[in-house]
Protein backbone atom coordinates (compact mmCIF):
# COMPACT_ATOMS: atom_id res chain seq x y z
CA UNK A 1 0.00 0.00 0.00
CA UNK A 2 1.27 3.68 -1.19
CA UNK A 3 0.17 5.94 1.19
CA UNK A 4 1.52 8.54 -1.00
CA UNK A 5 -0.36 7.43 -3.90
CA UNK A 6 -3.38 7.50 -1.89
CA UNK A 7 -2.81 10.87 -0.48
CA UNK A 8 -2.62 11.92 -4.07
CA UNK A 9 -5.46 10.58 -5.21
CA UNK A 10 -7.66 12.17 -2.26
CA UNK A 11 -5.60 15.77 -3.16
CA UNK A 12 -6.64 15.09 -6.52
CA UNK A 13 -10.13 14.84 -5.99
CA UNK A 14 -10.27 17.53 -3.25
CA UNK A 15 -9.50 19.79 -6.25
CA UNK A 16 -11.72 18.29 -8.72
CA UNK A 17 -14.19 18.90 -5.89
CA UNK A 18 -13.68 22.24 -5.21
CA UNK A 19 -13.30 22.81 -8.72
CA UNK A 20 -16.06 21.82 -9.99
CA UNK A 21 -18.59 20.38 -7.44
CA UNK A 22 -17.76 16.96 -7.60
CA UNK A 23 -14.95 13.64 -5.88
CA UNK A 24 -16.67 11.05 -4.41
CA UNK A 25 -18.68 9.05 -7.24
CA UNK A 26 -17.25 10.74 -10.21
CA UNK A 27 -13.21 10.96 -9.04
CA UNK A 28 -12.67 8.29 -6.26
CA UNK A 29 -14.70 5.25 -7.47
CA UNK A 30 -13.42 5.41 -11.07
CA UNK A 31 -9.64 5.66 -9.14
CA UNK A 32 -9.86 2.88 -7.13
CA UNK A 33 -11.20 0.39 -9.27
CA UNK A 34 -9.00 1.47 -11.96
CA UNK A 35 -5.55 2.34 -10.38
CA UNK A 36 -5.54 0.53 -7.08
CA UNK A 37 -7.31 -2.67 -7.78
CA UNK A 38 -10.36 -1.94 -5.61
CA UNK A 39 -14.07 -3.97 -6.68
CA UNK A 40 -16.39 -1.77 -7.33
CA UNK A 41 -18.20 -2.55 -3.76
CA UNK A 42 -14.67 -1.87 -2.00
CA UNK A 43 -14.75 1.80 -3.92
CA UNK A 44 -18.40 2.73 -3.25
CA UNK A 45 -17.88 1.32 1.06
CA UNK A 46 -14.58 3.02 1.10
CA UNK A 47 -15.15 6.41 -0.92
CA UNK A 48 -18.43 7.09 1.89
CA UNK A 49 -16.73 6.06 4.22
CA UNK A 50 -14.38 9.04 4.00
CA UNK A 51 -16.92 11.15 3.47
CA UNK A 52 -18.25 10.99 7.29
CA UNK A 53 -15.63 13.35 8.51
CA UNK A 54 -15.82 17.27 7.50
CA UNK A 55 -14.27 16.31 4.62
CA UNK A 56 -15.54 19.44 2.36
CA UNK A 57 -15.86 21.77 5.38
CA UNK A 58 -12.85 24.02 3.78
CA UNK A 59 -14.33 23.87 0.44
CA UNK A 60 -17.47 24.65 1.41
CA UNK A 61 -16.61 27.36 3.73
CA UNK A 62 -14.78 28.65 0.80
CA UNK A 63 -18.07 28.77 -1.05
CA UNK A 64 -20.15 29.71 1.69
CA UNK A 65 -17.77 33.48 2.55
CA UNK A 66 -18.70 34.22 -1.25
CA UNK A 67 -22.28 33.72 -0.67
CA UNK A 68 -23.02 30.42 -2.71
CA UNK A 69 -24.25 28.58 -0.01
CA UNK A 70 -27.97 27.95 1.07
CA UNK A 71 -27.89 25.82 4.41
CA UNK A 72 -31.72 25.47 4.32
CA UNK A 73 -31.56 23.89 1.41
CA UNK A 74 -27.99 22.03 2.08
CA UNK A 75 -29.57 21.03 5.38
CA UNK A 76 -32.82 19.24 3.77
CA UNK A 77 -30.72 17.49 1.12
CA UNK A 78 -27.98 16.31 3.63
CA UNK A 79 -31.23 14.90 5.69
CA UNK A 80 -32.61 12.62 2.30
CA UNK A 81 -28.23 11.81 1.44
CA UNK A 82 -28.38 10.15 5.18
CA UNK A 83 -31.34 8.25 4.74
CA UNK A 84 -31.14 7.49 1.48
CA UNK A 85 -27.62 6.31 1.37
CA UNK A 86 -28.62 3.62 3.87
CA UNK A 87 -31.21 2.53 1.35
CA UNK A 88 -28.82 2.88 -1.52
CA UNK A 89 -26.28 0.81 0.57
CA UNK A 90 -28.55 -2.03 1.19
CA UNK A 91 -29.07 -2.47 -2.21
CA UNK A 92 -25.64 -1.87 -3.58
CA UNK A 93 -24.71 -4.80 -1.28
CA UNK A 94 -27.21 -7.31 -2.31
CA UNK A 95 -26.13 -7.03 -5.84
CA UNK A 96 -23.60 -8.78 -7.84
CA UNK A 97 -20.50 -6.46 -8.28
CA UNK A 98 -20.84 -6.88 -12.26
CA UNK A 99 -24.47 -5.48 -11.86
CA UNK A 100 -23.24 -2.79 -9.42
CA UNK A 101 -20.57 -1.83 -11.91
CA UNK A 102 -22.64 -1.63 -15.13
CA UNK A 103 -25.46 0.54 -12.93
CA UNK A 104 -22.30 2.86 -12.35
CA UNK A 105 -21.08 3.46 -15.54
CA UNK A 106 -24.96 4.05 -16.90
CA UNK A 107 -25.28 6.51 -14.27
CA UNK A 108 -22.19 8.36 -15.31
CA UNK A 109 -22.63 7.84 -19.01
CA UNK A 110 -26.23 9.58 -18.65
CA UNK A 111 -25.26 12.47 -16.35
CA UNK A 112 -22.11 12.95 -18.65
CA UNK A 113 -24.93 13.12 -22.10
CA UNK A 114 -27.07 15.34 -19.94
CA UNK A 115 -24.37 17.91 -19.34
CA UNK A 116 -22.92 17.56 -22.94
CA UNK A 117 -25.98 18.21 -24.82
CA UNK A 118 -28.52 19.70 -23.32
CA UNK A 119 -29.62 22.53 -21.27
Amino acid sequence: MNIFLYILLGLTAGIVSGLIGIGGGVILVPALIMLFGFSQHQAQGTTLALMVPPIGLLAAWTYYAKGYVDLKIAMFICIGFFVGGLFGAKIATAISPTCLKKIFGVALFLISVKMIFFK
